[in-house]
């Protein structure tokens, strides 16, 4: 369908919720890099998710549901279609005894901060984590030994027909930066965890002696998106790709960083293409040193 004819017929349905034409997915990625995207649009509450699905498919338009952008790369074409964003207009928190509620908007380490105030320990390794809980919750996001799996009960999603279905732990068929989120169209809008009741000092300076060690090792002064490569079985990406002499190799800005060769960042005006062309460059070289092929942590989403 016509974008404007499309722009046009969500304006006159959806009258409470801000809608955007032609925005920089630059501006919604921790990589600073992608093109545009036809239309965003910022719905306030759950139903209103499940609204605009029902309405992309009535109109045979696509959608695509974006939180943070820290674990994203969007392609140098953009975005056709809807793209649905869920950030701090869905981001509530509720905390019942030893058990909490968060929207998908809200930023892991919000949620970390709150369990924190409450002396609410398991989310300790997890809170520098600089993505919203619907994108941890759908790669299993984790850190220092720990995931959010750990603290997991129950996960509230919506499918791709704009129908709500809750997931017990068990259920999310989570593993290592996986869930069912990947088996199917899903869509995480709420998510409960249950914690145990911890020590407020302890609690505490675990947090404060991990966000130490992330500042020391991690590139946080470039845009990346955090781990380029998922960890293969009995070793680190980051260690095969610097034995592989790849420490600080560029393809125009992408860049392998200096500080952590497991991260892959944009030195300022890099593209999606250049940033592919260097995890090309990285996969092959570490492939025909050590024989293992690093697989993408990252992931790709937009028009080729």
């Amino acid at each position: 369908m016509n974008n404007d004819k499309f722009y046009k017929m969500l304006i006159n349905e959806f009258k409470n919720i801000n809608l955007e034409k032609r925005v920089s997915m630059k501006e919604h990625t921790y990589f600073k890099i992608g093109g545009f995207a036809d239309i965003v649009a910022y719905p306030n509450n759950i139903e209103e998710i499940q609204s605009l699905i029902k309405f992309c498919n009535e109109n045979n338009t696509d959608f695509f549901v974006l939180g943070n952008g820290t674990n994203l790369l969007i392609r140098d074409k953009g975005i056709r279609g809807l793209v649905i964003k869920i950030d701090d207009n869905l981001s509530n928190i509720r905390v019942d005894a030893n058990k909490m509620f968060i929207q998908a908007g809200a930023k892991v380490s919000r949620v970390a901060k709150e369990a924190l105030k409450h002396s609410l320990t398991g989310l300790e390794g997890a809170s520098g984590i600089p993505g919203s809980i619907g994108g941890g919750v759908t790669m299993n996001a984790g850190a220092y030994g720990t995931e959010l799996k750990d603290v997991i009960s129950n996960v509230k999603c919506v499918d791709e027909h704009g129908e709500i279905k809750n997931y017990s732990k068990e259920e999310m068929h989570f593993r290592y930066r996986h869930s069912r989120v990947h088996e199917q169209r899903l869509i995480v809008v709420e998510v409960e965890m249950d914690f145990q009741k911890g020590d407020y000092d302890k609690i505490k300076s675990d947090m404060d002696d991990y966000t130490q060690k992330r500042n020391d090792k991690q590139p946080l002064e470039l845009p990346s998106a955090g781990s380029t490569f998922k960890r293969p079985e009995g070793d680190y990406a980051g260690r095969l790709i610097d034995v592989s002499g790849l420490r600080g190799i560029r393809y125009k800005d992408a860049q392998v960083s200096e500080k952590h060769c497991g991260f892959v960042v944009n030195r300022g005006n890099a593209t999606c293409e250049d940033i592919l062309n260097l995890i090309k460059i990285v996969q092959k070289t570490v492939k025909d040193k050590h024989g293992i092929l690093l697989e993408r942590e990252v992931l790709i989403v937009g028009e080729e």
